[in-house]
């Protein structure tokens, strides 16, 4: 009977179908770490071509250990960089769709005098723009 229900999950037992998922979970979060890596890397400005060159190569011979290297020594860096990045983006952004904190806020002035919402939801609001 054991033996039937091993079989159940077309010859494929339940411990080796997780270990299975487990791995492929592995793999895609190890990619995922090395396209963030590279990103990373090239989208630097702080070093030289020579020292991306290198981190090019290592993270190529020894993908893992590159990876897990760059990490350690680079990862508080990587952080600041793409905090900087969104910051850049949603300025740029802003500058395209023609936004500005002081139209937002004339247009919670507007709805606060028109009563749409409440001296607290305006000043959390304009808290949040400024």
């Amino acid at each position: 009977m054991d033996g039937e229900a091993a079989v159940h999950m077309g010859g494929v037992q339940f411990g080796t179908f997780l270990v299975d998922v487990f791995v492929i979970f592995m793999f895609v979060l190890w990619i995922w770490l090395l396209i963030s890596v590279f990103s990373d890397l090239f989208r630097r400005d702080d070093i030289s071509g020579g020292a991306k060159v290198i981190w090019v190569i290592f993270l190529i011979i020894l993908p893992y250990l590159g990876v897990l290297a760059y990490v350690l020594t680079q990862g508080g860096g990587m952080a600041e960089r793409n905090q900087a990045q969104a910051t850049k983006a949603r300025e740029e952004m802003r500058n395209i769709v023609g936004f500005s904190a002081a139209d937002e806020i004339r247009k919670l002035d507007e709805l606060k005098a028109k009563g749409s919402i409440t001296d607290a939801e305006y000043q959390k609001l304009r808290t949040r723009l400024i």
